[in-house]
């Protein structure tokens, strides 16, 4: 293992333990709309990120992207879809859908799997293409039960495997690459916060020290994220992922009462069964080589 992979999956393990533990942050914000908290997420992590990189002279790499119009183009693209991402993740949790945002996160390392085959050029054994059929499998079931697609699973997944992929195309380090999304977003969430009847500051000192805190829940996984797609292959972040959906799959059946219906429960065991025949299959190919 070289140092730059290690490095990259000790970043890994962080972000997704912290994302994993998201959701007790967020239930205490449970009254504010998703798009308030979305707003005061996106504005405090400006601050901090851009402290960090005051702090670290910085300057001169942010100026070196600014000039780049295709690197650029793909970083307006990744902070779309984190800002996706993360309104439809709020939502879901702040509503009681905290079992659909594991399931997304579930199907996400299967669909980062495929961006990497299609995409990418990495090959697949037989057994991890059953894999990836067993994760399909299960996102039909829920469809049949529940007579629709599972739309905050599919969006939570989509989402996130769309900015992995991005961000693996952006030639550029996390710390910088994180703060020209947030400058991107800004704009909007400042504008959002200060068109609202309470907006910034309107809400008690408590609420409102929950919400700043926002900011760096959100900016360190995602650095720590950054750093991991830097060094590691797609399918290996995918294999990561399950990290976080199975901590906050323990949160909302043990701690928030979510009620694990039977198509959910076998939607789950087919994509738990997917993920176990890759790691599987990956840690046989690692033995060999």
């Amino acid at each position: 293992m070289t140092p730059e992979t290690r490095t990259g999956l000790i970043a890994g393990l962080g972000a997704y333990c912290l994302w994993g533990l998201l959701p007790l942050y967020l239930k205490l914000l449970t009254g504010i709309p998703a798009s308030d908290v979305l707003a005061n997420r996106i504005l405090w992590s400006l601050l901090l990120i851009g402290g960090i990189m005051v702090a670290t002279g910085g300057g001169a790499r942010l100026r070196a992207v600014i000039v780049q119009p295709r690197l650029m183009l793909l970083l307006v693209t990744s902070a779309v879809l984190i800002a996706a991402n993360w309104l439809i993740y709020t939502w879901a949790v702040l509503n009681g859908h905290v079992l659909d945002t594991s399931l997304g996160y579930f199907i996400n390392p299967l669909i980062s799997i495929i961006f990497g085959v299609v995409l990418l050029g990495e090959r697949l054994a037989r057994t991890q293409w059953l894999a990836v059929g067993l994760a399909t499998t299960g996102v039909a079931v829920i469809a049949i039960a529940n007579g629709a697609l599972p739309l905050v699973s599919l969006g939570v997944a989509l989402s996130f495997a769309l900015y992995g992929l991005v961000r693996k195309f952006a030639a550029v380090d996390a710390v910088t690459g994180l703060l020209v999304e947030t400058i991107i977003l800004t704009p909007v969430a400042l504008g959002w916060l200060l068109t609202r009847p309470d907006g910034l500051f309107s809400r008690p000192a408590a609420t409102e020290a929950l919400l700043i805190a926002g900011g760096a829940l959100t900016a360190v996984p995602l650095l720590l994220f950054g750093i991991a797609t830097r060094w590691l292959k797609l399918s290996t972040i995918g294999l990561m992922q399950y990290i976080a959906p199975t901590m906050v799959f323990l949160l909302a059946v043990f701690l928030f009462g979510e009620v694990l219906t039977t198509s959910r429960l076998f939607a789950f065991g087919c994509i738990w069964a997917g993920l176990a025949l890759y790691t599987r299959s990956i840690l046989a190919g690692a033995a060999r080589t």
